[in-house]
C-alpha cells in the first residue's frame, strides 16, 4: 500500500500523441466493425417467440438453455416464470421470404412446439405467443435523440463549470468509450441486448465522474502552481487523484469480474461490457480528456477569474 501513500510522479502527457494514435487507430477499428457486421441484436431488439413450459420437477434453467443449445435453438433465452416449475423460453423469429416476423412465427408455431417437446417430452406447453421487439425503430430513435441531448447537455455543464475546451474534450471522451464496447460486441459478434445497452450508458456515467473529478484538480491546480506549465499541471493533477481512480477501478473491476464468472450466461453481456468500459474510461479520462484539451490550447487564463479593475482613488 506504499504506493498509494506518496504521490506519484508519471508523466503521463509524454505519451499523449502515442495515446492519441492509438485511439483514433481502435475508433476507426470499431466504427469498421460496426459498419462491416454491425450488432449481433438479442431478442429485446428482434423480438421472437415466447413459449411458457411447465415441468413435473423444478426445472434447472442453465440445464434447459443447454439442451436448448444442443437441438439446435441458438440465443435462446430462457428464465425462471413463476413458479420453480415453469420456465420462459423466448427464441429467435425465422422470418421465410415474402412473410412478416409475426406472420412467420404464426404460421410454424405448431412445427416448433413440436420441436420443443421433442427436447422436453416431460414439459406440457402452457403458452404460446409472438413478441414484437421491445425496441423498435421509433424508440431507438427517441434513444439516440436522448442520447445527444445528454452529450450536449454534459458540454454545456462542463463548460459553465471549467471551460469550453474541458468541456469539448469530456464529450469527446463520452463518444469515445461507448463506440470502443460496441466495436468489440460487433467484432466478437457477442449478442446486445437491454441489458448491455444499460451497462453502456453506466460506463458513460462511470468515465464522466472520472473526468470530472481530474478537470477539478486541474483547475484547483492551475490556481496554487503559478509557474508550472499547462502539461506540468495535468500531469500533477493526473497523479493526484492516481490512487483513488485506481482503487475505484480496482474494485469495481472485481465485482464485474465476479458477475461475469459467476453471474451466468445472462450476465455475460452485461459484465463483459462494463469491464471493458471500466479500462477503456480510466485511460479515456487521463488520455483522451486531458489531452484534447491540452490540444485546444488550454492555458491557465482561461480557469483563472478575471482579474477585477482597479478602483480610481477617491478625491
Amino acid at each position: 500500500m506504499e504506493f498509494f501513500k506518496h504521490n506519484t510522479q508519471i508523466d503521463f502527457m509524454a505519451q499523449r500523441k502515442w495515446a492519441a494514435v492509438a485511439s483514433a487507430v481502435l475508433f476507426t477499428l470499431s466504427l469498421l466493425s460496426l459498419l462491416v457486421n454491425g450488432l449481433t441484436w438479442g431478442l429485446d431488439f428482434t423480438g421472437g417467440t415466447q413459449i411458457q413450459l411447465h415441468f413435473p420437477l423444478a426445472a434447472n434453467v442453465t440445464q434447459v438453455r443447454d439442451d436448448l443449445q444442443t437441438a439446435g435453438f441458438n440465443n435462446a433465452v430462457v428464465i425462471s416464470y413463476g413458479t420453480s416449475q415453469d420456465v420462459l423460453v423466448s427464441l429467435m423469429p425465422k422470418k421465410e421470404q415474402g412473410q412478416t416476423a409475426e406472420a412467420s412465427a404464426e404460421a410454424n408455431k405448431d412445427a416448433l412446439v413440436s420441436d420443443i417437446l421433442k427436447v422436453f417430452p416431460a414439459a406440457k406447453v402452457q403458452q404460446v405467443e409472438f413478441i414484437g421487439p421491445q425496441v423498435g425503430q421509433e424508440l431507438a430513435t427517441k434513444g439516440a435523440l436522448a442520447i445527444i441531448i445528454a452529450l450536449l447537455g454534459t458540454m454545456i455543464y462542463i463548460a459553465l463549470r471549467f471551460e469550453f475546451r474541458f468541456a469539448v474534450g469530456s464529450t469527446v471522451a463520452l463518444i469515445h468509450d461507448p463506440v470502443l464496447i460496441l466495436g468489440i460486441f460487433s467484432f466478437l459478434h457477442i449478442e446486445f441486448n437491454l441489458i448491455t445497452l444499460a451497462a453502456v450508458l453506466t460506463v458513460i456515467g462511470y468515465s464522466l465522474n472520472d473526468t470530472i473529478v481530474i478537470f477539478d484538480r486541474v483547475r484547483e491546480n492551475f490556481r496554487k502552481l503559478r509557474k508550472a506549465t499547462p502539461i506540468d499541471v495535468v500531469n500533477q493533477a493526473t497523479n493526484q487523484t492516481l490512487s483513488r481512480t485506481l482503487m475505484t477501478s480496482a474494485l469495481t473491476l472485481t465485482v464485474c469480474l465476479a458477475l461475469f464468472f459467476l453471474g451466468g450466461s445472462m450476465l455475460h453481456g452485461f459484465a463483459l461490457a462494463l469491464i471493458i468500459g471500466i479500462v477503456i474510461g480510466t485511460y479515456s479520462s487521463i488520455y483522451v480528456a486531458g489531452s484534447l484539451a491540452l490540444a485546444l490550447g488550454l492555458t491557465r487564463q482561461h480557469l483563472l477569474p478575471p482579474a477585477k479593475e482597479a478602483l480610481d482613488s477617491r478625491p
